[in-house]
């Protein structure tokens, strides 16, 4: 099994990721970086969070905490890529957890070329679960 990134800072802080010598793992994999004690989140629920996305051992290519703000959207419910729906209903609020998300759970073929992913990119997120509205 490949080993997935290191994160720097906790729950809050942007992290920072360390990527392995090895290839990006097969399927979606989820990592619980830091265990929260908040209610879990539904299928349905808005989910507030704070996340930064990069590619398997490339660059930065989104981030709220630069930003200052958290973003929300509804989980569970095809709003965002797939990986996001799988990987966070069931997490409790106040958790810090690792995505790595291969390109059919993610953008599929297409990538998304402006923020310049490629068809065949995994994508690591690590995601602050700060709430749900």
């Amino acid at each position: 099994m490949s080993e997935l990134p290191t994160a720097t800072g906790s729950f809050g802080d942007k992290p920072e990721l360390s990527f392995p010598g090895s290839a990006a793992p097969e399927g979606l994999q989820v990592q619980v970086l830091e265990q929260g004690s908040g209610d879990t989140v539904q299928a349905g629920d808005t989910i507030v969070v704070n996340y930064l996305g990069q590619t398997w051992g490339g660059h930065v290519f989104d981030n709220s905490y630069d930003r200052g703000d958290t973003i929300s959207f509804p989980i569970g419910m095809g709003v965002v890529i797939g990986g996001w729906d799988d990987g966070l209903v069931g997490q409790q609020i106040g958790s810090r957890v690792m995505l790595s998300i291969p390109p059919e759970h993610g953008y599929g073929p297409r990538g998304v070329p402006q923020a310049g992913i490629k068809g065949t990119d995994t994508l690591v997120f690590v995601v602050d679960v700060v709430g749900v509205e």
